[in-house]
């Protein structure tokens, strides 16, 4: 690869940030929701269970949407994780479908 393919640009800004602050709270809904279900004591876990689910949203939303930067487009950055979150809501649905 060329040194130019590999430098980082601030094109498409946009773009990949708004596709980390709608699919990025999506995966980290999905990431909680399989969390809270596969998790230490299922679904009914008691004690703090709930409260770590819900705090659980935060880091992996931030970490979804600081590594965003790291696509080389906006539309591959939408694809991937249209795909990711895609591929979290039906594993969540699997899971809940089998678990019930």
């Amino acid at each position: 690869m060329s040194e130019k393919a590999l430098r980082l640009q601030s094109r498409h800004w946009f773009g990949k940030s708004s596709a980390g602050l709608i699919l990025g709270f999506g995966l980290a809904l999905a990431v909680s929701g399989l969390f809270a279900w596969l998790g230490p004591d299922g679904i009914d876990g008691g004690g703090g269970k709930v409260q770590f689910n819900m705090w659980l949203i935060a880091p992996v939303w931030c970490a979804v949407l600081s590594c965003v930067f790291l696509f080389r487009s906006s539309a591959s950055a939408w694809l991937w994780l249209g795909a990711a979150n895609a591929l979290a809501f039906g594993l969540l649905w699997m899971v809940r479908a089998t678990l019930i």
